[in-house]
């Protein structure tokens, strides 16, 4: 299953993320840290990143770095938002930070940050068929976006973080009535046409993201931050939130610290944050919020995800296709059947990695499996599967490292008659992993072969799903397939005793 990393680099703080998707399923959570690092103080005080802040950047990011990279994740991107996108000395802080990573540093746009917020909130908790409001409130900028049907319609950004404002408005604990007011001015003033561009009162939900918002969640529900992870999907009113924020601006920041839910570096921005917060939803006529702990890293994910990243580890690289087709020319293996089974294998590979679990790479080597399974009927037809381990194992495979050409060798020796047995010497050979990743493929690599068991391509396409408990696999074609579905239909016998479920195999209705 692909490994996917995301790094939010944001004015208040830096988010990693590091997570395995499978398609049809939420993404699994491997790695995750947050670290606060104000680095965008000294760019709305100065218009420049701190040299302080820069190498506390670089050493946070150098270990959320070391975490993903452990865990082999197959796609990376990393991206600066409001903090990095305003400051003077940007090409300083991207190149010390993307060497500190290994990996480039993208400055994304406002609206490009918007449609991440809304891939990551999509991704997490879908509403499909639904309108949808997102508020995602940041130390350096403030994003609202239209969703419908799980699509972004609009959005906007705004330079109102709460990292922004405080720097830009409060200076006195607690803030005077008249900071209050002047930054309350300057809200009503950049907020003045949201209503005109999102409507009012029509939405299904609204939901809020980011620190500002899982604290308002906690602070209005009582949950304390210990326990904040529990605050995703809680439901905060208006009215609660005007309560808050009422409190809140006449608290000192030792005391807006002992508040529940908020932590000691979350109180010293929280005023200006739940500020842009209850000016949007009163904006809106909004009568409650929904807090999603979902944001950009997220959005990152599903978008690698989504793009495919990682998969191309996969499938065969140019030299070795042409390797492998080299060698079927030379066994006389037929070129065409060759690269249907191929094909055919890939794509069950890729349907059932929530079965198997093993990593892409092994994806290639059933690839090559599935092109040369039969040159063992050079030698004789009568158990080719022996002739072809030996003459895989003992072929020079240029692009194939010794261990991957035995796991094809031992792939093609079993992909009729009997599993793998501990008697077996060649089996043997392989390391415990690979043991385990050979079984696994066995039966895929069975079923694309008796999937064009004509030899004539008669199947145009196949789609897999898990459905009940067993795998249904979904066979296109005009054509008669009758000999294809019964060869499949036996071969479902070994998916069945490697993976404990059945299989079936249908024709699609035209």
């Amino acid at each position: 299953m692909p490994r996917y990393a995301a790094i939010d680099i944001g004015s208040n703080s830096i988010r990693m993320e590091a997570a395995e998707v499978v398609d049809g399923t939420s993404p699994r959570i491997l790695a995750s840290e947050r670290e606060v690092t104000r680095l965008g103080e000294s760019v709305f005080r100065t218009g420049r990143i701190s040299q302080d802040a820069i190498a506390l950047a670089c050493a946070v990011l150098a270990r959320m770095a070391a975490q993903y990279k452990a865990l082999e994740a197959v796609g990376v991107r990393a991206v600066g938002t409001s903090g990095v996108r305003d400051a003077r000395n940007q090409e300083e802080f991207i190149d010390r930070a993307s060497r500190a990573i290994g990996a480039p540093i993208e400055v994304i746009s406002g609206r490009e940050e918007a449609r991440l917020v809304q891939l990551g909130v999509d991704s997490r908790w879908p509403h499909p068929h639904q309108r949808v409001l997102i508020i995602d409130i940041g130390g350096g900028s403030a994003e609202i976006i239209a969703s419908e049907n799980g699509h972004m319609q609009e959005a906007i950004s705004k330079q109102l973080g709460a990292v922004r404002l405080r720097e830009v408005f409060l200076e006195n604990d607690p803030p005077s009535e008249r900071e209050l007011r002047y930054m309350h001015d300057f809200l009503e003033e950049r907020l003045a046409g949201v209503a005109q561009r999102f409507g009012t009162g029509k939405w299904n939900r609204i939901i809020a993201t980011s620190g500002t918002a899982s604290a308002v969640a906690c602070a209005v529900n009582g949950v304390p931050r210990s326990k904040r992870d529990r605050a995703d999907r809680l439901r905060a009113s208006t009215a609660q939130i005007r309560r808050l924020y009422k409190e809140l601006g006449t608290l000192s920041l030792a005391e807006r610290r002992n508040v529940a839910g908020l932590g000691p570096r979350r109180a010293e921005i929280i005023v200006p944050g739940v500020a842009v917060l209850l000016s949007i939803l009163e904006r809106v006529h909004a009568r409650s919020m929904y807090y999603s702990a979902a944001g950009v890293r997220d959005g990152i994910v599903a978008d690698l995800a989504a793009r495919g990243i990682g998969k191309e580890l996969a499938l065969l690289s140019r030299d070795q296709r042409k390797e492998v087709e080299r060698l079927c020319t030379r066994f006389a293996v037929p070129l065409k059947h060759g690269r249907k089974v191929a094909g055919l294998a890939s794509t069950l590979f890729n349907a059932f990695q929530t079965l198997h679990g093993l990593p892409p790479a092994f994806g290639r080597l059933l690839q090559a499996g599935a092109y040369l399974h039969d040159v063992g009927h050079y030698v004789n037809d009568l158990s080719h599967h022996k002739h072809s381990y030996y003459l895989i194992a003992n072929s020079d495979m240029s692009g194939f490292t010794s261990r991957e050409r035995e796991f094809v060798a031992n792939l093609c020796r079993y992909h009729r008659k009997a599993l793998p047995a501990p008697d077996h010497d060649n089996a043997r050979a392989l390391d415990a992993e690979e043991r385990r990743a050979l079984v696994l493929l066995i039966p895929l690599l069975r079923l694309a072969d008796s999937l064009d068991r004509s030899s004539e391509q008669r199947i145009e396409s196949i789609e897999c799903h898990i459905r009940n408990g067993q795998a249904v696999i979904e066979l296109s074609s005009p054509l008669d397939i009758e000999l294809e579905q019964w060869a499949a239909d036996r071969a479902g016998e070994v998916f069945r005793q490697v993976y404990g479920r059945p299989v079936t195999i249908t024709k699609a209705t035209a």
